[in-house]
């Protein structure tokens, strides 16, 4: 969270005024006239986030008609496998389809595209109109439901991290940094630096010329630890409407270092000997009619609420790591001496620890969340994080004592491994219960799969150590 005081709940709805046009036709018709769209991409984000969807003329979707897509593109693997399920029973066999529901306040231009082109995030529902429980937009739109049912709002603002490498065709090769504009390569341990940063000048203006065309707000951009890694700070909000910037951001950053011949990626872990790549996430919660942050006293004091949320998080972020750390390569960040958090410790302003209370007014007092990877889904990195606090407070639940110094030295108290991850997952009723048991069982399954997809291939540090030497 940027901003020196929490955003009252009237400016924390997700509304963007510059393309506010209601949801009627007439309105829409108007919008796309005036950016002279001819193409609109309605997307949905899948359970790894990436975008589904369809591409249609405007003047077809601007009828709103329903748009189908089967069910199968929540079962699907990030390798392209598809994982039955037996309670879908004949739906997902038979390939059934779901309605995608535009939001129309997503509507932004896409301005990477050949032609005049709109992007739209949909919603996917039943055909009888209900939400598709697996879908992680409505995950998110669920966990908030519980917090409105509360009297609460939680406000939160992502930090996104990424490398820029070459463009590498063969996966068998590791991944180099590109060429900057002093004709180095990047270099890492350079932090803070602004000729790190300006080394990509023309992506970065890039990143920043697509959003400001797609009313995206940033706040500040930086040169993080790695070779060419950079983080992206947004500015804080509602939960739903950051997660849908993550999500477009995302895109946008890829497009933009395609134009520059590169690749960006949001892998956890891309490059062996330099750290990994995290989306921290701010978070605070203010009361729904008053819009004063929940997490303090009129005296300015911590509140219990604040204390129970985080002990919340202390109690439940172990057993909710696959879904900051969905695959097999986001543990390689997570390791001791890796620029990563190994536990849940809290501590003021201390980032050894995986919770961090920064430095901040009295109002706008909060807890970072530093474990999600940057490979993480938005919408369920957020879920996830926001259920852990919900179940504290719920619950009462009391934090351990703050840590003081390096939490790094303290004992490794998070899943090793995905497959580990899994198991505490599947043994969490209480997170399952908040998250919706459909949508963690879809998951599960979607996950192991990978994960035994991941194990039938031989790394090159077995052909390396064990080929000759066993």
């Amino acid at each position: 969270m940027t901003a020196d005081t929490a955003a009252p709940v009237s400016s924390i709805s997700g509304e963007v005024e510059e393309y506010s046009f209601g949801s009627t036709p007439e309105g829409l018709r108007d919008w796309l006239r005036q950016h002279r769209i001819q193409e609109i991409d309605c997307a949905v984000p899948d359970i790894a986030g990436v975008a589904r969807g369809k591409t249609m003329p405007a003047e077809k979707f601007v009828k709103l008609d329903a748009v189908h897509l089967p069910i199968s593109i929540f079962h699907q693997t990030i390798t392209g496998d598809y994982v039955g399920f037996e309670e879908d029973g004949q739906a997902l066999y038979a390939e059934s389809d779901l309605m995608m529901v535009p939001d129309l306040s997503t509507i932004r231009p896409a301005p990477w595209a050949s032609s005049p082109t709109a992007q739209v995030i949909h919603d996917a529902t039943w055909q009888n109109g209900a939400p598709v429980e697996v879908a992680p937009r409505n995950v998110l739109k669920h966990v908030l439901a519980l917090y409105a049912k509360e009297g609460w709002v939680p406000v939160v603002a992502p930090e996104l991290e990424f490398y820029l490498t070459k463009t590498n065709s063969d996966p068998d090769y590791p991944l180099e940094p590109p060429i900057g504009r002093s004709g180095r390569p990047g270099a890492g341990r350079q932090a803070y630096s602004l000729g790190a940063v300006d080394e990509y000048d023309k992506i970065v203006d890039d990143i920043y010329e697509f959003a400001e065309l797609q009313y995206l707000k940033i706040d500040t951009i930086i040169q993080e630890g790695g070779a060419a890694q950079l983080e992206i700070n947004l500015l804080h909000g509602d939960a739903l409407h950051l997660a849908d910037q993550v999500f477009l951001f995302k895109r946008t950053i890829r497009e933009a270092a395609f134009r520059q011949s590169c690749y960006a990626t949001f892998m956890a872990k891309p490059l062996a000997n330099e750290p990994g790549s995290a989306m921290h996430i701010h978070q605070s919660i203010v009361d729904s009619k008053t819009g004063k942050n929940i997490f303090t006293n009129a005296d300015g004091s911590a509140s219990p609420l604040f204390y129970n949320f985080l002990a919340g998080q202390q109690a439940y972020l172990p057993s909710a790591m696959c879904l900051f750390a969905p695959y097999v390569n986001s543990y390689r960040r997570l390791v001791p001496n890796g620029a990563a958090p190994i536990n849940v410790e809290w501590g003021h302003d201390n980032r050894s620890a995986g919770l961090r209370v920064p430095i901040s007014p009295e109002s706008a007092r909060r807890v970072e969340n530093r474990l999600p990877g940057s490979d993480s889904n938005p919408y369920i990195a957020l879920a996830a994080s926001l259920a852990c606090g919900y179940l504290g407070m719920k619950q009462k639940l009391d934090p351990r004592t703050t840590v003081v110094g390096n939490a790094y030295r303290n004992d490794h108290q998070l899943p090793r491994g995905l497959l580990e991850a899994l198991i505490a997952f599947e043994d969490c009723a209480d997170l399952q219960e908040v998250l919706g048991k459909r949508f963690s069982h879809v998951y599960l399954a979607l996950k192991r799969s990978e994960f035994e997809e991941f194990m039938r291939v031989i790394s090159p540090w077995e052909r390396e150590h064990l080929l000759l030497s066993v």
